[in-house]
């Protein structure tokens, strides 16, 4: 059999039909995580394995153009294929029902790693909701959170736009190939956060929206967040499933209350009488969150890292006395620093830095800022 790379591997996995994260992550498994292994494997003992006929032949003769057209999408600057395999795929995934397989990211991948909050609501949100969401992803932003959400029209547009708007960053998974634009009208928007944050996608380019992609991409945005915030939902609307995933993933949620004779605050006022958090302002949020990011930091730090976690008493002085805290904090010197400068100068992977720059900032060290830079506070 022709050799054929990682890459296009990977690639075969995801295009073929009826396969789908389960069945690629259960492929990967048989190959101790091989990937060209496990496409060797299901070519010849596809049947024995249980796979269907247009999975086998989708396998076996794979579409050649199709696979040409998404190796040539990679090739592009900021454009990639996050796989479960590689060293920075986001851990917070794993730890959800049906976790994707891979992701294609356009922008910045490092921002799946740092502690983000959902922010979801009603497509047709009024103004007061478009507000509240603006005015509560604004904020969290500022405080360090990344702001993840899926890109809709309403209360996902508020919130983007409002991380955006701030210097902070944000996250949109959407529920097409990662090179289309959807809805039509947020082509300005969608170019925003390819330049600012991310483009997230488990579908390969090309693929067009349908409907059941939504709540394959709701339980993505739930997998990636600390929490989610809904700010206005009906009692049918998929920010209901969003929460209910959320939830089952373990991770917080948070409702906004709303008038009694608004039909969208309905959705809001059933998550609340079903456990959901009440929330009235930014504080509430960040007072639960902030604990389960610093969990999240130094969790990753260890995993890659293989240290110690530091203890909660006096986490800062720890963390200068760490040798390797001590060396990437004379990395970042005192005046402002890219994160691509830093990883020269401190020659960390991008998840370890990324993850040990979430501590320094949780615990005051320093402060991120516009364009994706970081300063010391002192």
């Amino acid at each position: 059999m022709q050799e054929i790379s990682v890459q296009t591997a990977w690639l075969t996995l995801l295009r073929a039909p009826g396969l789908g994260s389960k069945g690629v992550r259960a492929l990967l498994a048989l190959a101790d995580g091989d990937v060209c292994r496990a496409l060797e494997r299901a070519r010849c003992d596809g049947r024995a394995l249980g796979l269907a006929p247009r999975t086998r032949d989708g396998l076996r003769r794979p579409d050649s153009a199709r696979l040409e057209a998404d190796a040539e999408w990679l090739a592009r600057p900021h454009q990639r294929l996050l796989c479960c395999t590689d060293a920075d795929f986001p851990p917070q995934l794993e730890r959800m029902p049906d976790p994707p397989a891979a992701l294609f990211v356009v922008g910045n991948a490092d921002l799946l790693l740092r502690p983000q909050l959902a922010v979801v609501g009603a497509r047709h949100a009024g103004p007061v909701g478009r507000r509240h969401a603006h005015d509560f992803a604004a904020a969290l932003a500022q405080r360090g959170l990344v702001i993840t959400s899926g890109l809709a029209e309403g209360i996902d547009a508020a919130a983007h736009r409002a991380a955006l708007e701030v210097g902070g960053g944000t996250v949109a998974v959407v529920g097409t190939g990662p090179d289309l634009v959807y809805p039509r009208c947020h082509a300005a928007l969608r170019e925003a956060i390819a330049e600012q944050g991310a483009i997230v996608s488990e579908f390969s380019p090309g693929v067009k929206a349908r409907p059941g992609h939504f709540p394959r991409r709701n339980r993505i945005i739930a997998g990636l967040a600390l929490g989610t915030l809904v700010v206005e939902a009906g009692l049918r609307s998929g920010s209901l499933i969003t929460a209910r995933l959320a939830a089952e993933c373990g991770r917080e949620v948070y409702a906004l209350p709303g008038s009694i004779h608004n039909p969208l605050a309905r959705g809001c006022h059933r998550l609340i009488r079903d456990g959901a958090r009440l929330v009235e302002d930014v504080e509430e949020i960040c007072a639960s969150l902030v604990p389960l990011a610093r969990a999240q930091g130094a969790d990753l730090a260890a995993r890659l890292r293989e240290e110690v976690p530091v203890g909660p008493e006096e986490p800062v002085a720890a963390l200068q006395r760490d040798p390797v805290y001590a060396d990437l904090l004379e990395a970042l010197g005192h005046d402002p620093v890219t994160l691509d400068t830093l990883r020269e100068r401190s020659g960390l992977s991008p998840p370890a830095l990324s993850s040990m720059l979430l501590r320094l900032e949780l615990d005051g060290v320093l402060v991120s800022q516009s364009g994706g830079r970081y300063q010391r506070v002192s």
